[in-house]
C-alpha cells in the first residue's frame, strides 16, 4: 500500500494507520548502518565514546557531510515548500519553559541539567518544540496571525535514563542528536487538520528520500502526560527486517496550552479563546541510519539519494571498504 489507509491493525495499544512504499529486496547479505559506517571510516561509536561516554557517535567525511545534508535538505523544505518560518533558539532551557510542556512531570531523569552562574537551573534542549512551544508562551495572537508556523534545526539531549533493549544497545537512541521540529499555531477548530498538515509535511521528506514508513495511531498511555493523539513515523529498517521510530507528530491538550497560556483573538468581537498547538519532528541521526541502510551496495558502499546530491557538491556514490564483492 503506498500512501493509502491500511486496515486499523492494532498492536499493543497502536493502530497503524497507512503505510507508503515497498521494502527494498536484497540479493546480498545486508549490512547494519553500524557496520557500513564504521567500515568507511565515516561513522565510530569508539571515537566518541572516548570523548563523551556509550551512547554518542562520532562523524566524518562523507558521512559527516550526509548527516548535515539531511538536516538541511529538511529544513528547506519546510521553510521553502510548506511555509514555516526558521528559528534558531538557545540549547539551554529554564526550568519553567521545561514545566509548561510536561518534560518535568516524571521524565527529569532523562535530562541533562546545567547549573547556571546566578544559581537557576538551566537543561539542555530535550525537543525542538520545547523551545518553539514557548516562544509563543503567554501571547494573544490576532486571528490573522494564524497559523503561526515555526521550524528549526538544533542538538537535542536526551540521557532516557530508563531505556533498554536493542535500540539502546545498537544505535538509535543517542544522547545527543539533531533534530528538526515543527510546531503549528491554530486555531482550536483547525487543530484536527493541523495534525494531518503537519504529519504530512513530515511523511513528504521520507516519501522525497525513498524511505518506505508507515503512520502510527499511538495510545495516551505511551506518550508524555501533556501529549495527546499522537503520530509514530516509523521506517523501514533493512538489517532488523522491522520498522523503527524515526520522529512524532501531535497536538496538545487545553490543559497544555493553558501552562503555556497562548491564546487566540477573535477578529469580530475581540473575545479571547485558547490556540492550539500541533508540532512534529524528526531525529537526523536516525534518518541518517536509515538511508545508510536503504541505500547500501554490495560493496558496502552507499548510494546517495537524489534530493541530497546538491548539498553534497554532486556526490552520488560514498564509497565503502572492507568489503568483498560476491
Amino acid at each position: 500500500m503506498n500512501g493509502q489507509r491500511s486496515p486499523n491493525t492494532e498492536q499493543g495499544g497502536q493502530v497503524e494507520v497507512r503505510r507508503w512504499g515497498s521494502p527494498r529486496q536484497f540479493d546480498f547479505e545486508i549490512k547494519s548502518h553500524a557496520t557500513l559506517g564504521e567500515a568507511c571510516g565515516g561513522l565510530s561509536f569508539l571515537t566518541a565514546a572516548k570523548l563523551s561516554g556509550p551512547r554518542f557517535v562520532n562523524l566524518r567525511g562523507p558521512i559527516a557531510r550526509m548527516s548535515r545534508a539531511l538536516g538541511q535538505f529538511v529544513l528547506n523544505v519546510q521553510t521553502e515548500e510548506h511555509g514555516y518560518q526558521e528559528h534558531y533558539a538557545p540549547c539551554l532551557l529554564k526550568a519553567e519553559v521545561l514545566d509548561s510542556t510536561g518534560q518535568l512531570l516524571g521524565l527529569e531523569d532523562d535530562l541533562f541539567m546545567a547549573s547556571h552562574q546566578n544559581g537557576a537551573d538551566l537543561y539542555l534542549i530535550p525537543s525542538v518544540e520545547m523551545s518553539l512551544i514557548n516562544m509563543v508562551a503567554s501571547q494573544a495572537l490576532d486571528a490573522d496571525q494564524l497559523p503561526l508556523k515555526m521550524v528549526m534545526l538544533t542538538p537535542c539531549f536526551n540521557s532516557e535514563a530508563g531505556a533498554a533493549g536493542p535500540d539502546t544497545l545498537v544505535t538509535a537512541k543517542q544522547r545527543q542528536y539533531d533534530e528538526v521540529g515543527l510546531v503549528q499555531v491554530v486555531a482550536a477548530s483547525e487543530s484536527v487538520a493541523a495534525l494531518e498538515d503537519v504529519t504530512s509535511h513530515v511523511e513528504y521528506v521520507l516519501k522525497s528520500l525513498g524511505i518506505p514508513y508507515r503512520v502510527i495511531a499511538r495510545s495516551v498511555s505511551g506518550v508524555s502526560i501533556e501529549m495527546v493523539d499522537t503520530f509514530d513515523l516509523e521506517v523501514w529498517v533493512p538489517s532488523q527486517g522491522k520498522y523503527r521510530a524515526i520522529g512524532s507528530c501531535r497536538g496538545a491538550r487545553d490543559s497544555h496550552i493553558r501552562r503555556i497560556r497562548t491564546r487566540r483573538v477573535e477578529p469580530d468581537n475581540g473575545r479571547i479563546t485558547l490556540a492550539l498547538v500541533v508540532s512534529g519532528g524528526l531525529a537526523v541521526n536516525r534518518l541518517l541510519f536509515t538511508v545508510l541502510e536503504n541505500y547500501q551496495q554490495v560493496d558496502g558502499s552507499i548510494l546517495v539519494p537524489e534530493v541530497l546530491r546538491s548539498y553534497m557538491n554532486g556526490v552520488s556514490t560514498v564509497p565503502g571498504f572492507g568489503y568483498q564483492r560476491g
